[in-house]
């Protein structure tokens, strides 16, 4: 932009703007810890509603879409891709428009393959049309990056989609189906995170999705299939402040079955773990901390963290005893609030692949 052409509004917007990112990092991207007076509160038996769920939820202070996707290509070859789009609300006001909104959205994208793991980060302001979500037609975006329905949409199922984004160096465009319905995790959708301190989310997914679409690295492209997993979150303090983060799985089985499962990681060692496992029928079993046991078995070096890429996991109750692997265990996200995201493979009782989520270390 000229000189000429930088009005007062524009500035102000602009340093507005600056504001809101400074205060964003400054508060590790929600302060998921800190106190939420002022937000909205998550409480057991929501009655969800679709579309409506699927759009935003400004009164609650952080929420996210996500997607992951296990891919190969005709010769065997694995790829992951991740997409995931986050709004902030920095201080809890709904009803600001325009540049004094205080909705702050921001978007990861990777794609990784054993040899290379590519990420990219794009932060936005709401209220002027650079990000966003809708309801109805569904639609998340940030610049060019999108998650949408396509014709058929079957909210219950939010699927057919279509999913892209770009960097300099990698993109994809996806296509994702599903003949399954959406899952609500933990109870009815009340998705618990602490047991003392009453930490809460709500929380849903659609494990059961297909994909079939694109992906280019280094200007190659590559038709690629697979298997692919979307959660929807939102809260206003998901993490206890005894917490200091979370170890994350959405795991595909090669029968079918899904398992989603986090261990919510207490400074005393003693932690919160919760589950669920889900077969396409519609069926799903919650697990409790008691029920399961995870066990890191390897660690990586990488920016000067030591990360456990490696698991072995343990749920007696539904006979299952699997090791973990990473597809690239320098799967490191390297964006302004780090945490380490990437494919994994698992085999023992069950085999198949799957996501593993690491924050906090």
């Amino acid at each position: 932009m000229s000189a000429s052409r930088i009005t007062r509004r524009t500035f102000a917007g602009g340093a507005a703007w600056l504001a809101l990112a400074a205060k964003a990092r400054a508060q590790g991207f929600a302060g998921l810890e800190e106190k939420a007076d002022g937000f909205a509160r998550v409480a057991p038996m929501r009655e969800f509603a679709f579309p409506a769920d699927h759009g935003p939820h400004p009164e609650f202070r952080i929420e996210w879409w996500y997607v992951t996707a296990n891919l190969r290509d005709a010769a065997g070859n694995a790829y992951g891709a991740q997409w995931t789009l986050f709004r902030q609300a920095l201080q809890p006001v709904t009803n600001l428009e325009g540049w004094a909104t205080q909705q702050v959205w921001m978007a990861h994208a990777a794609v990784t393959r054993a040899d290379t793991h590519r990420t990219t980060e794009i932060l936005a302001r709401g209220g002027i049309g650079q990000a966003g979500v809708e309801a109805e037609p569904f639609r998340a975006w940030i610049d060019a990056w999108q998650l949408r329905a396509l014709d058929g949409f079957d909210a219950k199922k939010a699927a057919p989609l279509e999913l892209t984004a770009s960097a300099a160096d990698f993109s994809y465009k996806l296509r994702l189906t599903a003949d399954s319905s959406l899952v609500l995790q933990g109870f009815l959708g009340f998705s618990k995170k602490s047991e003392r301190s009453g930490q809460a989310s709500y929380y849903y997914s659609q494990p059961f999705l297909e994909v079939a679409g694109d992906l280019t690295i280094d200007d190659k492209p590559v038709a690629v299939t697979g298997l692919a997993w979307m959660d929807r979150e939102w809260s206003s303090q998901p993490l206890a402040p005894d917490q200091s983060g979370w170890d994350w799985f959405a795991l595909h089985s090669d029968r079918g079955e899904k398992l989603m499962l986090y261990r919510m990681r207490q400074n005393d060692g003693k932690h919160y773990a919760s589950g669920n496992w889900m077969w396409p029928i519609g069926k799903d079993m919650a697990l409790a901390t008691t029920d399961i046991t995870m066990t890191p078995k390897g660690v990586t070096d990488i920016a000067g963290r030591r990360i456990p890429t490696a698991w072995r996991v343990e749920i007696p109750r539904i006979a299952l005893d699997i090791d973990c692997a990473p597809l690239n265990p320098k799967s490191w996200m390297g964006t302004s609030f780090a945490y380490w995201e990437g494919p994994i493979r698992f085999a023992g009782s069950h085999n198949g692949v799957g996501y593993l989520e690491l924050t906090g270390y």
